[in-house]
């Protein structure tokens, strides 16, 4: 293995694993918010177990994430110093900031987890709500650098000439934060987090219902099932915006994303299909015709730019894109039709019984891990969508990575922490579900 491939490949797991953990950060503290709600206006005891449990499960994932999103901050210095000399100056301000709200999540759910009998019930709320906030905006903070990424602004690049390298001149913080890919980046990845986070809990609370139906489990799974359900029918709009950003920014990206690779007008939709980057064909592929157009364009018949328009050395691993867009894609699609679905079942009060009937949980449990697989499918789009720049247009990755040799060991002593780790916090979720009917009432009392 090639330092390069090393280096990236620490990076992947790293992001990989965090990911999930920044996702529930972001997510699960407005679950316990509205359960925390609900509980103050009805008082109704089941309401108050739920935001109790949920909030220990809150707590035990910011730990986590705070582990890991530490290690990201080392390696991004360690592996790529080349794209920190040049961009800690432009775009170091969202980390600044994410630094901040991620110090006063901490606060916030200290306060909350300790608050308990000690503060006013509203304001003891509020607290938790804020830990929900704090957690959105340390994750918009971060996107936000990461759409730069994909999005240079904020300065000028001086090329590198015989006796100075590249620089970046004339340096605009607020510019390079506010980029052109921001909103349409954090739009995406907020939603998602709300989506992957809701039906994962709603899938692990029907798994519990079917196996012992309680107020406690009902109650759950009602309120993340609506949290999942709305944010999984919006994402398709997210996308759509996203969609014609990237083809105006990144046009390579998107034809490695549909395995797009002769320019056409009413370019068709790729389903499926297995690419062949040497003959530039897609074999088993499903087409509909203008589909992409109106996708990147919004209209059906404008010109969509493909690969063979770009040198083959500024080409994404076309493949691993291409598939990572497909199943991010179907995965959205059928927790959008399961969460239509519940919806419709929970706003009419003669059809709501069958929200918790057999046939709607199980598939709502089989969904359970498919949030989580849209959202890592969807970062490998983005990253490796991007390749074979890590600042877009401006710095190629193998000019940032360090040069310090055998990266493959950390590589592997990392693989290993993270083994570690995700037992630690299975063990540490199953052994908080397991006792959650020791704990509390509502989930002891028949449904």
């Amino acid at each position: 293995m090639s330092d390069l491939l090393a280096a990236r490949a620490q990076m992947a797991l790293s992001l990989g694993f965090h990911i999930i953990f920044a996702a529930i950060g972001m997510a699960m503290p407005f679950l316990m918010a509205i359960s925390h709600y609900r509980w103050i206006r009805t008082g109704r005891r089941v309401y108050l177990d739920l935001t109790k449990a949920w909030s220990r499960g809150v707590a035990i994932f910011f730990a986590t994430g705070a582990v890991s999103g530490t290690a990201l901050s080392f390696e991004l210095g360690l592996l790529w110093p080349g794209f920190m000399e040049h961009a800690g100056a432009v775009i170091g301000m969202p980390f600044s900031w994410e630094g901040t709200a991620f110090f006063i999540e901490a606060i916030a759910l200290g306060l909350f987890l300790y608050g308990w009998n000690r503060l006013k019930p509203w304001t003891h709320w509020a607290v938790g709500l804020v830990v929900g906030i704090s957690g959105v905006l340390s994750g918009v903070f971060v996107v936000c650098a990461n759409a730069w990424m994909n999005s240079p602004a904020g300065f000028d690049w001086v090329a590198a000439t015989a006796s100075t390298p590249g620089h970046a001149i004339n340096i605009d913080p607020f510019r390079a934060m506010f980029n052109d890919a921001w909103k349409a980046q954090t739009l995406h990845m907020t939603i998602s987090a709300f989506e992957a986070t809701g039906f994962a809990v709603a899938g692990i609370h029907a798994l519990l219902f079917l196996r012992r139906p309680s107020p406690f489990h009902r109650e759950a799974f009602t309120i993340a099932l609506a949290v999942g359900a709305i944010a999984a029918i919006a994402q398709p709009l997210s996308g759509d915006l996203l969609a014609k950003g990237t083809a105006e920014r990144q046009p390579i990206k998107l034809a490695a994303m549909e395995s797009h690779f002769e320019t056409s007008a009413r370019a068709p939709l790729l389903i499926g299909g297995i690419p062949d980057e040497k003959t530039g064909t897609v074999r088993y592929g499903l087409e509909i015709p203008g589909a992409l157009s109106y996708l990147a364009h919004g209209d059906f018949n404008a010109e969509v730019k493909g690969l063979n328009d770009f040198p083959r050395e500024n080409w994404p691993p076309v493949a691993p894109v291409h598939y990572a867009f497909q199943i991010m894609v179907g995965c959205g699609m059928i927790l959008a039709g399961i969460g239509a679905l519940g919806l419709f079942l929970l706003a009419f009060k003669r059809w709501r019984p069958l929200l918790y009937h057999r046939r709607y949980l199980v598939p709502c449990v089989l969904a359970t891990p498919l949030g989580f697989i849209a959202l890592e499918a969807g970062w490998t789009v983005t990253e490796v969508g991007r390749q074979p720049w890590i600042i877009y247009g401006v710095m190629r990755t193998a000019e940032a990575v360090t040069p310090m040799p055998g990266l493959v060991v950390p590589f592997l002593l990392f693989s290993a922490v993270y083994v570690f780790l995700t037992g630690v916090v299975t063990w540490l979720l199953w052994r908080h579900i397991a006792t959650v009917e020791e704990k509390y009432p509502s989930a002891r009392e028949g449904a």
